[in-house]
């Protein structure tokens, strides 16, 4: 099984250098402008209106200060400095600002980075695996190297658990998730005694890191113990589970 790695940051890249909007229709010419009573140019009422879009440079700096804030948050929980993000990052401190006015705000779209990330490996593991179980368990170990396992502490306090994208970003992961393990339990390749919410809690719980261990540490071991769990996911089943499976549904009501 080949696990897709996950591409990082640089964080010993400089901050990079500003450059020009790249806005093709810049150079289009559009309808004669109609000059106005002060002999002015007013633009042509049907002219196309322009979306301003990011600057490339914005793009990359604002995943790169994700990125680095998903790893500082991992190893230091929700306290991280800012200033130790923004130098990971490689961007000054008011680039990091200029982002993300306050704690707050960081916290939020990192939830929403990680999220979107993971619902893309679902997403592209049941696609492009031939076999469910193969899919599942690329699912799995490309989950943890997104650090889905630090979703939780981030979630705790003040953190606005009904905010629309949050709830958008939860309903496609689930989704994703879902039509994953469904899958393998239609083909009979999974145990049909477990639920999404089983193996979410599991990859939870085995992607996070130890207090007071750095993450490198550990980054063997979580991908080891991840294999040991998935290899239980296999049917049939070789024992009774207690209990019954967890969905995505009851980690909500104690989580969300």
């Amino acid at each position: 099984m080949n696990r897709p790695t996950t591409s990082a940051a640089d964080p010993s890249a400089p901050e990079a250098a500003a450059e020009p909007s790249a806005d093709p229709s810049a150079d289009l010419a559009g309808p004669a402008d109609v000059a106005d009573s002060a002999g002015r140019a007013a633009p042509s009422a049907t002219a196309p209106t322009r979306v301003p879009r990011p600057r490339a440079d914005a793009v990359r700096n604002r995943e790169r200060i994700l990125v680095a804030a998903r790893e500082m948050l991992v190893e230091q929980g929700s306290t991280a400095p800012f200033d130790e993000i923004a130098r990971r990052a490689g961007v000054g401190n008011a680039t990091l600002y200029r982002h993300f006015p306050d704690r707050a705000a960081l916290v939020h779209h990192v939830v929403l980075f990680v999220m979107d990330r993971v619902t893309v490996q679902a997403e592209d593991s049941l696609a492009e695996e031939t076999d469910a179980f193969a899919a599942l368990c690329r699912f799995t170990h490309a989950a943890a190297d997104e650090r889905i396992g630090a979703l939780c502490p981030m979630l705790a306090g003040d953190f606005d658990h009904e905010h629309p994208e949050l709830i958008a970003a939860r309903e496609a992961l689930a989704e994703a998730v879902e039509a994953l393990v469904a899958a393998g339990q239609e083909t009979g390749l999974v145990r049909t005694d477990v639920g999404v919410g089983d193996l979410m809690v599991a990859l939870s719980q085995l992607s996070r890191p130890l207090p007071g261990v750095t993450c490198m540490d550990v980054d063997g071991f979580v991908h080891r113990h991840l294999q040991l769990f998935l290899d239980g996911l296999r049917a049939p089943a070789r024992s009774e589970l207690p209990g019954e499976a967890a969905t995505l549904a009851d980690l909500r009501q104690k989580t969300m």
